[in-house]
């Protein structure tokens, strides 16, 4: 891609966190209190599927959508983890779950529940979630046929790859998030 900045593969935090968000630095010492063993690419902000594809090819994994999305009264947020190859059809979704006319959420309640803004939206967010106002929902495909799943570390300038076991057995226990398993239509369907 023209001028858009991708660094080498890295193995764990950066060794200079000048110039780095206090978010994204909790983030990493979540994950290395918690023993999860992550790759590392720093790059630009990324705003276009191309980037992020990119992005996933030097990480080798595939890529990992998550939405934050709320009910219509916005009483109730979700964060939704599914396949990249998928395409997000609201009403399967409502119906798995019980909640009617589900919606983008703002960004004033990515910053408020999970400390993230736009673009930047990840698992590793519900860290920030203290009060557990976020359900995460997880499309089946994800667990079954992605072993590791690209996200960001409440920054959209820096991508991780971590095991998707890692982060079911091991990050949402700590942060005390259950998930709920769905199963959205692949395009065949």
């Amino acid at each position: 891609m023209d001028n858009f900045y991708i660094s080498p593969v890295y193995t764990g935090r950066p060794a200079d966190v000048t110039g780095r968000l206090a978010k994204e630095i909790r983030t990493y010492d979540l994950l290395d209190q918690l023993n999860i063993s992550y790759q590392r690419i720093d790059h630009d902000v990324t705003n276009t599927i191309e980037a992020c594809h990119d992005i996933d090819r030097l990480l080798g994994i595939e890529i990992c959508k998550n939405l934050f999305l709320c009910n219509a009264q916005k009483t109730s947020f979700y964060l939704l983890m599914m396949p990249g190859g998928k395409k997000f059809k609201t009403a399967a979704l409502s119906k798995q779950i019980g909640s009617a006319r589900l919606s983008f959420a703002g960004p004033e309640f990515m910053e408020k529940y999970l400390d993230i803004t736009p673009g930047s939206v990840s698992v590793l967010g519900l860290m920030n979630d203290t009060g557990r106002q976020v359900r995460l929902l997880i499309d089946e495909d994800v667990i079954n046929h992605q072993e590791y799943i690209g996200c960001h570390p409440c920054i959209n300038t820096s991508s991780l790859k971590i095991n998707t076991q890692d982060i079911l057995t091991k990050f949402l226990p700590y942060v005390n998030h259950p998930y709920t398993l769905v199963n959205l239509p692949s395009e065949e369907t």
